[in-house]
């Protein structure tokens, strides 16, 4: 992907057949869909691909335990659908994973199990691991950690795991593949409507240069998550809002805390929620909450109570328990929820997705959640299709393996998330050698990926990659930082900016990552603190 190309191509294209905007999971997934059958798709983000809700999740691809006991076992078995189409398709990004429920009274065991059970089996031929009951020794040895006073036993189940952001960038490169023309850093200022007073297209703002361009599209699909309102608000009329936003945050621990390759999950929790401690990148993440939130932030902040709710139910089940100075990173991330009704209960407002059309045209899609993202821009773009009156064309996305597919990326080490890009990772590194160095001891990341990411995945800025091309920013912030002027110097020469530039990319950076930080710190952006 070379943003110079697609933005020259979006300069010169009269009309396209769809036109997204959002760049997340749900806007890439209706984009690879589009391009796979033959559309012509302008993809329009008005910050960097995945830069809200999609690169802020648990990191899992599985059914929803929760919506089970909810009842929902339409959602369940979607999702379980989607979680095993997902692994085939990517099977570099996503993996098996098991998880145990401890058990310390005596009705647990049976409970839990018989439910896991029966999530097992809704799964059909896509299904992943048996579950199955396990003894108190089996149970502390793959969980080291876990409190073992009362502890009787655990169920064992399995359910997928995944990068979200590095399969999202995957999704872009696959759509760009088939055709599809994105672009980051494109935001969208209005929709324009034809004589006959429907939305056929937008003007946009290309935030690099400033300058403002009209885009013409058959049909225009709103995929902007929490900000889904806002979009239906630049056609100038009042509309009734969709959304609900929730905001869920994240802990980041080290691998102390969960050692081996087990997760934990906490099926109840104070604030209704499940709660996951789980083993990421060689850390331990735990979430997540469910707060209910007046407007969507392009940046959230976790608040106070999440992390003492988060580290206060860790404590219950962990032995070594962890504190707010073991804390390497916190992050949080907005639910797009539908409205449904009154009330601030927003664990009980429903996962399913939903497809809105407004009276001017605009289609609009949201809610879902990560591991369904493919059926739902299925439907997204059935309906586009059939509102533009585009040639029917079938969706071929069940089939389709995304860019980078490599059956057996755990043979590729710390460059598995690439799967076959390692490879030509590793040319960088041999044409270069510096580029072989690592950016900071603390975490894996080489420079080779600080250019691939600059070249081959539209990466702009010191956060995009930070922050979603490598992981670094929510697995350690504080090495995040150390690693801000080695990356801005590496970006400047990619992309031909002067050190100017650079100085103002770490400190904006510096302003970013001071949100991942536990609050008490003082940093600056040479990532020393004081």
């Amino acid at each position: 992907m070379n943003r110079e190309r697609m933005l020259e191509q979006a300069r010169v294209r009269a009309e396209w057949d769809l036109l997204v905007i959002g760049g997340g999971a749900t806007g890439m997934g209706i984009a690879v869909d589009a391009a796979t059958r033959g559309y012509e798709v302008l993809l329009l983000e008005q910050h960097d691909f995945g830069k809200g809700t999609s690169s802020r999740s648990t990191k899992l691809v599985h059914g929803g335990v929760r919506y089970l006991e909810q009842g929902n076992v339409a959602l369940v078995m979607e999702a379980l659908k989607e979680r095993g189409l997902l692994r085939k398709n990517a099977p570099h990004l996503v993996h098996e994973l098991p998880f145990v429920v401890p058990s310390y009274t005596w009705w647990e065991g049976p409970f839990y199990g018989i439910g896991l059970k029966v999530y097992q089996m809704l799964s059909g031929k896509l299904g992943f691991g048996t579950s199955r009951f396990i003894s108190k020794e089996e149970t502390l040895e793959r969980l080291p950690n876990v409190n073992p006073d009362g502890l009787r036993g655990g169920v064992i189940y399995y359910d997928g795991q995944f990068d979200d952001t590095r399969l999202l960038i995957h999704l872009a490169m696959t759509a760009a593949e088939q055709g599809a023309v994105l672009l980051n850093y494109a935001k969208v200022t209005a929709l324009e409507k034809g004589d006959d007073d429907l939305v056929h297209g937008v003007r946009w703002l290309d935030q690099e240069t400033g300058e403002s361009h009209v885009a013409r599209a058959k049909v225009v699909v709103n995929a902007t998550g929490p900000f889904t309102d806002g979009v239906r608000g630049l056609a100038g009329e009042t509309a009734e809002p969709m959304i609900s936003p929730s905001q869920g945050a994240h802990l980041v621990l080290d691998r102390s805390f969960l050692p081996g390759a087990t997760a934990i999950m906490v099926p109840h929790t104070s604030d209704g929620r499940v709660m996951f401690a789980i083993p990421w990148h060689g850390r331990t993440l735990l979430g997540t909450t469910d707060v209910a939130v007046e407007e969507a932030a392009l940046e959230p902040v976790a608040m106070e109570e999440e992390i003492g709710f988060m580290l206060t139910t860790a404590a219950l089940y962990l032995h070594k328990k962890p504190t707010r100075d073991d804390v390497l990173s916190v992050f949080a991330g907005i639910r797009p929820l539908v409205k449904g009704g009154v009330g601030k209960n927003t664990a009980a407002l429903s996962r399913d997705h939903t497809l809105h059309l407004d009276a001017n045209g605009l289609l609009s899609v949201t809610g879902g959640k990560w591991t369904t993202y493919r059926h739902m821009a299925e439907d997204a773009v059935n309906h586009a299709a059939t509102l533009g009156d585009l040639p029917e064309r079938p969706c071929v996305t069940k089939t389709t393996n995304l860019h980078g597919y490599h059956p057996h990326a755990h043979d590729l080490g710390d460059l598995a998330v690439y799967g076959t890009d390692a490879a030509a990772i590793q040319r960088l590194i041999d044409e270069e050698p510096e580029l072989g160095r690592r950016l900071d001891d603390a975490l894996p990341y080489l420079a080779a990926e600080v250019v691939w990411a600059a070249r081959s995945e539209m990466a702009r800025t010191v956060e995009d990659v930070l922050a979603r091309r490598t992981r670094a920013l929510f697995l350690d912030a504080r090495a995040a930082l150390r690693m801000a002027r080695p990356v801005a110097a590496l970006l400047a020469r990619e992309l031909g900016r002067d050190a100017a530039w650079q100085v103002a990319q770490v400190d904006a950076f510096g302003e970013v990552a001071a949100g991942y930080l536990p609050a008490g710190a003082c940093r600056n952006p040479g990532g020393v603190e004081k």
